[in-house]
């Protein structure tokens, strides 16, 4: 095995260790997340045994990461992201920016105009128009943002959005499934 390979797998337990107390998270805690033992993920983190896919893959889903961050996997050079739209009959496409479940979810849409049907569920929305005209429908509030502008809103109270004409409406759309928020952060003036 390489130097580098090595190094690469020998900074896995410490990563592990790092992200579980980061997360508030003990050693019992990930155990019964994941069914791995408490004294397999000592070891596991103490370097003291090798990660496996079989032991990897159980932690990355009890933290909601990509199994690449838990690896540090090296960049493969190519810096290019590969965007799979799904496009949909009526006209819309959802074009999804990131790519953990469980964790806030980013997307770019195009909106062709529907119908109006007011839904509800558990988390947290984020709307950013880019161009076009949104009509957010927001229980009994109606509100129509324009480009620049930005909504944010628990979908526990019932909702619809989409173009408030007949042409369709280009936003950002950030969800937060566990009733995450997006945090702006802004410098304080000079």
């Amino acid at each position: 095995m390489d130097a580098e390979l090595e190094q690469t797998i020998t900074a896995i337990g410490p990563r592990l260790r790092s992200l579980r107390r980061d997360r508030g998270m003990t050693l019992q805690a990930l155990s019964a997340a994941t069914g791995i033992s408490v004294s397999g993920l000592s070891r596991l983190e103490s370097g003291k045994r090798r990660p496996t896919l079989e032991l990897l893959i159980p932690i990355a889903r009890a933290h909601r990461v990509a199994l690449d961050q838990l690896i540090a996997a090296p960049a493969t050079g190519d810096p290019r992201v590969h965007l799979t739209p799904r496009r949909h009959r009526n006209g819309s496409v959802l074009v999804p920016l990131t790519q953990y479940p469980g964790r806030l979810q980013v997307f770019k849409q195009v909106i062709a105009p529907t119908p109006r049907r007011l839904v509800t569920h558990a988390g947290y929305e984020w709307l950013f128009v880019l161009a076009g005209e949104l009509l957010l429908v927001l229980g009994e509030r109606e509100i129509t943002l324009r480009p620049g502008e930005v909504a944010e809103f628990d979908t526990a109270e019932p909702h619809w959005f989409g173009p408030s004409g007949e042409r369709p409406v280009e936003i950002l759309h950030i969800f937060g499934p566990h009733g995450d928020k997006a945090r702006v952060r802004a410098r304080p003036p000079h």
